[in-house]
């Protein structure tokens, strides 16, 4: 009874002791919750590292809010919203225009956004604001951030409902879709729904995670998910329950190691993926043992 009540304490004490915690733990489970699933879709239009490119693009306008606002969240969250939707606006205005593929022009737009915002930061602020932004603080997460990231979690969970019929149809059959009457015509409304969806996720996620390491949680468990279920609702779930899995275990080893929270929690979804390459379905045992043996 007593090893029971001690890891009890263990696991639920630092949660139930101080707000600071309380508070990193809501926001990363609504995180989890509306950033995963995302994810899931990334890889399902095989777009995975479209996610990264714009944890990247939104760095300037996060920049832009630090400059004229110090560490406002509403004014680098708005400057993130801005610049991720503005790079992924160019960069399809670009492969419309020219002979450049989407893929490479948001490579090279995403870099110069990234060398732009960390310049921008570099000359208004000290090295320990750089790292903030860079790599987020789940455990300092105050109210204010709290509510804007519950927020933006509940209204992109409610249009990922809404929108998630025409995204299966768009993923899997796009001219399917352009014939159904009453749909929007094309794919490309749906596809730019979706990248709002993307970068309003990372804008959020940078908050507790930082403008590098947001994209781990959205990425990570998604891409875990489909080495288990080929149902994409099974998949959906799968990749929000690891996620949260990942976020709990990542904030006590943060608060019992003394490591920062960010690269912790994502070190957490590293670890469940590495086990799902070795122990899912579609992981490398499963495989093994379905693999014919050689003829004699």
């Amino acid at each position: 009874m007593t090893i029971v009540t001690t890891a009890f304490d263990g696991l639920v004490g630092p949660f139930a002791e101080f707000a600071f915690m309380r508070r990193a733990l809501v926001a990363m489970l609504a995180l989890s919750l509306s950033a995963a699933p995302l994810g899931v879709f990334l890889t399902l239009r095989r777009m995975s590292l479209l996610g990264d490119a714009l944890s990247h693009a939104i760095l300037p306008g996060v920049a832009i809010g630090f400059r004229l606002a110090g560490m406002s969240v509403v004014a680098m969250t708005v400057g993130g919203v801005v610049a991720g939707l503005l790079v992924a606006g160019l960069a399809g205005w670009v492969s419309r225009f020219t002979t450049l593929k989407e893929d490479a022009s948001l490579a090279a737009l995403y870099l110069l956004a990234l060398a732009g915002g960390v310049a921008l930061i570099s000359g208004g602020g000290s090295q320990l604001d750089l790292l903030h932004i860079l790599f987020g603080s789940a455990l300092g997460v105050d109210s204010d951030g709290l509510n804007l990231v519950a927020g933006v979690c509940t209204v992109s969970l409610l249009a990922l409902a809404g929108m998630y019929r025409g995204l299966v149809l768009e993923s899997f059959d796009p001219t399917f879709l352009d014939s159904r009457a009453g749909c929007l015509r094309g794919g490309w409304a749906w596809q730019q729904g979706f990248l709002v969806l993307v970068v309003v996720n990372l804008v959020a996620g940078f908050q507790t995670l930082g403008t590098l390491m947001a994209v781990g949680l959205m990425m990570l468990p998604a891409v875990s998910a489909r080495l288990w279920h080929d149902s994409l609702a099974a998949q959906l779930a799968n990749a929000s329950a690891q996620a949260m899995l990942a976020s709990f275990a990542g904030l006590l080893g943060s608060y019992y190691l003394d490591t920062p929270s960010g690269p912790t929690i994502i070190g957490c979804a590293g670890l469940l993926y590495l086990l799902s390459l070795l122990t899912a379905p579609g992981g490398w045992m499963a495989r093994t043992r379905q693999r014919p043996s050689a003829p004699l």
